[in-house]
C-alpha cells in the first residue's frame, strides 16, 4: 500500500510503498476512505510524543470500510462503514470496565502507538470495543473528524464541561477542535465567545454560532481575559483551551467567573503556569478531556443525524496522500482555517 512515512522527527515525510497490514485476532484492517490532518499529527512528527517508534506512519482521525477481519471479531464484517475513536481501548482494564475507555490503562492510538491512517489501509485492534458504525448517508469526509476533533470537542463541552443552555462558553483557539466546540456549545443553547488571532477562523466561528468573537491579536497581555469577562458580565461559566499553548490556557482560566470550569483540550507539551490563587479564591474547576469512548457516540451521532450538528461544514479542504508531506510540515506555522481531510484515493 501507499503510505506517508517519516524516518526522523521533524524531517520531511515521504510517500512510500509499504507492506499491507494484517488484522490481529481481535482486530480489523480498515480501508481508509478519509482521514483528518490534525495538529496532533504535527506534534507526533515533531517528536513531542515519546511513544512513537521510527520509521512511522502518522494519522489518527479516520473513516473507511472494514477490509479484513480477525478470527475473534464478532460484531463487524467486511464492507462495514466505520470510524473509530483515536483512543483505542483494550476493553478489559479497570478504566474500561467502568466505561472510561478514553483513559484506558493499555490504550493504543493509531498514528502514535502504531502506524496510522495516512495510508491506504490501517490496522485497528480490539474492534468489538472500539469501532463505531457510520450511517450510509454520511460522507466519509464528514465522518473522519468524528474520530478525534469533533468527538473530543463534544465530550469536552457536554461531558466534562457540563454545558447548560444560557451559560457563557468561551473557546480559546478556533482550529478544528475549537470550531467544533463552538458549534456544539451553540447547538446546546449556550452563548459562545470565540477567541483566536485569525479573522478567518473567527468568521467561521461566528457562522457556527459564536455570539461574540475576540481577535486576540489586537489585545495586549492580560487583556483577552479582561475583555471576555467584561463581554459576559463576569466571565464564562465554561472555558476551553482548544489550542494548547501557555497563553491560551492561562487566558481560559483567567476568563472564568466564580465556580467556573476550565477544560483543557489542546496538548501542552511545554507545560504552563496557572493562577492557582484565582483557582482557590473563586473555586474554579480544572478539568482535562481526552477523546470520547465508542459507547458514548450515540448522543453525538443523533444530533448529527437530526441536523443540529453539522460537522460537514468544518471541512474546508480536501487533499490526496501526495499533498500530505507539505501540509503536515506547514501545520506548525500555517495551520489553515477549518479542517483539512485527506482522501487516499485522490
Amino acid at each position: 500500500m501507499r503510505a506517508v512515512v517519516f524516518d526522523d522527527f521533524g524531517k520531511r515525510p515521504e510517500i512510500r510503498e509499504v507492506p499491507d497490514p494484517r488484522p490481529s485476532r481481535e482486530g480489523v484492517v480498515v480501508k481508509v476512505e478519509a482521514t483528518g490532518l490534525c495538529r496532533s499529527d504535527w506534534h507526533g512528527w515533531m517528536g513531542h510524543d515519546s511513544g512513537i517508534a521510527l520509521p512511522h506512519v502518522p494519522g489518527h482521525e479516520l473513516a473507511g470500510t472494514v477490509h479484513s477481519v480477525g478470527a475473534d471479531v464478532t460484531r463487524w464484517s467486511t464492507g462495514d462503514r466505520v470510524t473509530v475513536p483515536f483512543i483505542c481501548a483494550c476493553g478489559r482494564c479497570a478504566a474500561c470496565v467502568r466505561g472510561a475507555q478514553q483513559v484506558c490503562e493499555r490504550q493504543e492510538q493509531p498514528g502514535f502507538t502504531h502506524w496510522g491512517s495516512f495510508a491506504e489501509y490501517v490496522p485497528l485492534r480490539h474492534a468489538d470495543t472500539n469501532l463505531v458504525a457510520l450511517p450510509d448517508a454520511m460522507p466519509f469526509t464528514t465522518a473522519a473528524g468524528l474520530g478525534c476533533r469533533f468527538a473530543t470537542a463534544f465530550r469536552a463541552v457536554v461531558g466534562q464541561g457540563r454545558v447548560r443552555p444560557g451559560q457563557w462558553v468561551a473557546v480559546h483557539g478556533c482550529g478544528g477542535v475549537g470550531l467544533s466546540a463552538v458549534m456544539i456549545a451553540a447547538a446546546c443553547g449556550a452563548r459562545v465567545v470565540a477567541v483566536d488571532v485569525s479573522p478567518g477562523a473567527l468568521e467561521l466561528a461566528r457562522t457556527f454560532g459564536a455570539e461574540i468573537c475576540l481577535d486576540a491579536s489586537t489585545l495586549g497581555e492580560g487583556e483577552v481575559a479582561a475583555a471576555l469577562r467584561d463581554a459576559t458580565g463576569g466571565g464564562a461559566h465554561l472555558s476551553l483551551d482548544a489550542l494548547g499553548a501557555p497563553v491560551t490556557c492561562a487566558n481560559s482560566v483567567q476568563s472564568l467567573r466564580r465556580q467556573g470550569r476550565h477544560v483543557q483540550v489542546g496538548l501542552l507539551p511545554a507545560g504552563v503556569h496557572l493562577p492557582m490563587d484565582r483557582v482557590v479564591a473563586l473555586e474554579l474547576e480544572i478539568l482535562g478531556s481526552h477523546g470520547m469512548a465508542a459507547h458514548a457516540y450515540p448522543e453525538m451521532m443523533a444530533m448529527v443525524a437530526s441536523g443540529a450538528l453539522r460537522p460537514d461544514l468544518l471541512v474546508t479542504k480536501e487533499i490526496g496522500l501526495a499533498d500530505v508531506p507539505e501540509a503536515l510540515m506547514a501545520l506548525g506555522t500555517a495551520p489553515g482555517i477549518g479542517v483539512t481531510v485527506i482522501t487516499p484515493g485522490i
